[in-house]
């Protein structure tokens, strides 16, 4: 009953806290301070119910502009990121969202970019805005897998955040997001209550000779992150890029 208690009130404080956030998107004209607050709200979405997270690795975190990648688990996810890493991160989420306007009014307010995944034309026009924002400067994070599963275990990562990476000189930064799939699994509707981890590895380098090409690149950031999880790498040795 407890649990169930504490579930309930995580969805509570997570209402209010969109709420907020919507109407502060609206009346907020400064794309900046919308971003900053979008960040302070995700975090508090953690931090209000009381749920233990740790960040470790912050000081392998570029000070200039970088591509971030992670492994993806649940819903918390991009929430999670969002609130723990600095402001100026804009997430690529699957272009799905559009279709509930609330939700794309929010997140296309507070910085986030959308990729179609179903259209290939879509899928080609949001790839190319995307890499016009990386040529940009702008600071991205990607969870290249695409969706996330209920069995545990990485799968492939798609090429979009690593194309965008080689594009624009930008170091690509691996970050292993752990717990996320216990609180929140895929198919439940109440959270339960555990730990969340945020290792943050270090960057790879443009221009890195190990990692010449965005499939080789995404694969070397892939094996960082399983070298952290506990999870099952779900790609057979067939499957791996050279």
């Amino acid at each position: 009953m407890l649990d169930v208690l504490w579930g309930l009130l995580a969805w509570l404080i997570f209402g209010l806290l969109v709420i907020f956030l919507l109407i502060a998107v609206l009346v907020v004209p400064s794309a900046e301070l919308r971003q900053k607050i979008s960040t302070w709200t995700s975090r508090m979405a953690f931090v209000l119910p009381a749920v233990d997270v740790s960040i470790r690795g912050m000081d392998n975190l570029p000070t200039h502009d970088c591509v971030v990648v992670a492994n993806h688990a649940s819903y918390i996810d991009g929430p999670l990121l969002k609130g723990y890493l600095p402001w100026r991160f804009n997430f690529v989420i699957k272009g799905e969202m559009r279709d509930f306007a609330p939700a794309h009014f929010l997140l296309r307010r507070a910085g986030s970019k959308f990729v179609e995944r179903s259209d290939i034309r879509g899928s080609t026009r949001d790839a190319r805005s995307i890499v016009k924002a990386a040529l940009r400067g702008e600071s991205l994070g990607f969870f290249p897998e695409g969706t996330f599963r209920k069995e545990p275990g990485i799968g492939r990562f798609l090429p979009g955040a690593f194309v965008a990476a080689k594009r624009s000189d930008m170091p690509v930064v691996p970050i292993a997001i752990g717990g996320s799939r216990y609180v929140l699994p895929s198919g439940a509707f109440l959270p339960r209550r555990g730990p969340l981890t945020i290792d943050i590895l270090p960057a790879i380098a443009p221009g890195d000779p190990d990692y010449r090409t965005s499939r080789g690149l995404a694969e070397g950031a892939r094996q960082r992150i399983l070298a952290v999880l506990d999870e099952p790498d779900l790609l057979g040795q067939e499957d791996r890029p050279a």
